[in-house]
């Protein structure tokens, strides 16, 4: 019993392989260079929205929780930090006439709403 080449793979038939690749180098560089953007251009966005609304949470909740736990601030500051006292995510900073400021609340990783006591506060 002979095997041909024919008749293993009728499909292949006659095919006799190129030397050189069908698409050239330029193409394929200029085609990366292609999907890399168009890459980009679908994520950049919405990185960028997540940390502006990130962000506004964090200024929003730090100017509320400024205001109740040290009133007698002259503004906030919300900042990222991954190394801190309080830990990775959002610290709030009350800031005082003199430039001194003061931690008054971790916002975490997610900035939420600040959780603010509904009855009078226990000082000990």
């Amino acid at each position: 019993m002979q095997h041909d080449d024919e008749d293993d793979e009728p499909e292949l038939a006659g095919y006799e392989p190129h030397e050189r690749p069908l698409r050239g180098r330029r193409f394929t560089i200029l085609m990366r260079v292609v999907v890399v953007l168009g890459l980009v251009g679908l994520v950049l966005p919405g990185i960028l929205v997540t940390v502006s609304t990130a962000n506004r949470t964090a200024a929003a909740s730090c100017s509320l929780a400024a205001q109740f736990y040290a009133p007698e601030s002259t503004s906030s500051s919300a900042r990222f930090e991954l190394f801190s006292n309080a830990g990775p995510g959002w610290n709030c900073y009350a800031l005082h006439f003199g430039g001194n400021e003061t931690l008054v609340a971790n916002l975490g990783l997610i900035p939420g709403g600040v959780s603010l006591p509904t009855g009078p506060l226990e000082r000990s």
